[in-house]
């Protein structure tokens, strides 16, 4: 899941099988190892816009690297200001409106343009990959690639790619019926050459005043080790993280696991209902835009499930969550 977005839309292309066929699977591969390659190697600015359901969002970023270093910047334009400023691990939210700062630290980037993993060879297992036609992004000839789910767990994927450098340009989550559930898509950008150092500093460091830093703690745990089990998970689904986060004070602490298949991502929440009465909390499964979210309360916990999957894969997960005996 992303912290801040922006994106745009597009159709759904169909290709006679032969195409499908003819394509080679080796060179999709190659393919999107250099769309992850060019995202996390090159520098890059530009302005794109997310969509998803009725919300249309626009955003600037910047992204440069510096020897072995990263450093990146992605303002939304739109609404109330809100800014992501990222130094390789470390995360900084501003959020001028609550004069409030939100720091986290992050192994891993799924912000647009950086949405792939950092392998794709995994994916053929739960996609079908094919390279598509060429078509235009940003004034760029682009190379679209398709990637199929292979079962009901997860959605449909096309990417556009710039031949030249491999960057992503734009992608199109696609739902159960084809239809455009969430898209991405560059409306100008510069790729390589110098990206001036001032693009990447907030606006709103160093202003003081009443400005409050929130570090939420999260330490890294087995969640078998926690109490509990996950007997049933969808196939291609493997765990990926474990953590404890703690809003401090006498708030509860909450174990977090992180499901992915290499694309798309599922989070499981657990936390004691504490005050709360089992009847009184709202289960079962609803949808924002393009997330999906699944409750349902089992030993006096709370398990809230989230992601941008089918809501069969959110509902699978969730049911097979158990205490450990």
């Amino acid at each position: 899941m992303r912290p801040w977005a922006a994106a745009g839309l597009s159709a759904v292309f169909l290709f006679p099988a032969s195409a499908a066929l003819a394509a080679d699977p080796g060179d999709t591969l190659a393919l999107l190892n250099r769309t992850i390659t060019a995202a996390q190697k090159l520098n890059y600015a530009g302005t794109f816009v997310y969509q998803s359901g009725g919300a249309v969002e626009t955003s600037r970023i910047a992204h440069l690297v510096d020897a072995s270093r990263e450093f990146e910047r992605l303002e939304v334009l739109d609404g109330s200001p809100r800014e992501v400023v990222r130094n390789d691990n470390e995360v900084r939210c501003y959020l001028p409106a609550r004069k409030l700062v939100l720091v986290e630290r992050r192994e891993g980037r799924r912000g647009f343009p950086a949405l792939l993993p950092a392998s794709v060879a995994n994916l053929t297992e739960n996609y079908a990959l094919r390279k598509g036609s060429m078509g235009r992004v940003a004034g760029i000839d682009a190379q679209i690639v398709h990637l199929e789910p292979r079962d009901e767990f997860r959605y449909g994927h096309q990417l556009w790619m710039d031949p030249a450098s491999g960057l992503l340009l734009k992608a199109i989550m696609l739902g159960e019926k084809g239809d455009a559930l969430e898209s991405f898509a560059f409306t100008q950008v510069q790729i390589g050459g110098t990206i001036d150092r001032s693009l990447l500093r907030s606006r709103y460091e160093g202003q003081g005043g009443d400005w409050k830093v929130q570090d939420p703690k999260a330490t890294e745990s087995r969640p078998d080790e926690a109490g509990w089990t996950f007997r049933n998970p969808p196939p291609g689904f493997r765990k990926v993280a474990g953590l404890k986060r703690s809003a401090g004070g006498e708030q509860p602490e909450t174990a977090h696991v992180l499901f992915s298949d290499g694309l798309a991502a599922i989070s499981v929440f657990i936390e004691p209902l504490g005050q709360r009465a089992a009847d009184k909390v709202e289960t079962g499964t609803s949808r924002v835009g393009s997330v999906g979210v699944y409750q349902r309360v089992t030993s006096d916990h709370l398990v809230v499930v989230l992601g941008e999957v089918p809501s069969a894969a959110l509902k699978r997960i969730g049911d097979s969550v158990e205490r450990r005996r």
